[in-house]
């Protein structure tokens, strides 16, 4: 049976996520203000856009989310949003990294 171009790449992103895993796995260790900080921009950033303005996903300035508890963003974090782009967290962060993602997004510390 011939192969088609497209079936060839059609795995590159499954093979870039099992590859690049276990560097973003769940550590011991937690992580430093400056990493979470950084995560915050790189990650949630991509699809919230850098300055949180939104794009994939909604924006996530504090006027954005001030009808959302902190506890309810750490539940959207931890969580992830069925039928969304927005994925669960709770493999890569720990609940205290989740906590404070979640008090600096709401208070606008990350913009």
């Amino acid at each position: 049976m011939a192969r088609r171009v497209g079936d060839t790449f059609r795995y590159l992103p499954l093979l870039a996520v099992l590859t690049l895993w276990p560097a973003f796995a769940h550590s011991a260790e937690p992580k430093t203000e400056a990493e979470l900080r950084n995560f915050v921009v790189q990650d949630c950033g991509s699809c919230h856009g850098l300055t949180f303005k939104g794009g994939l996903g909604p924006p996530l300035r504090p006027a954005d989310i001030e009808p959302l508890s902190v506890e309810a963003i750490e539940a959207i974090i931890r969580e992830g949003v069925p039928g969304t782009a927005m994925p669960p967290w709770k493999a890569l962060l720990t609940d205290d990294e989740i906590a404070w993602i979640s008090k600096q997004l709401k208070s606008g510390a990350l913009l």
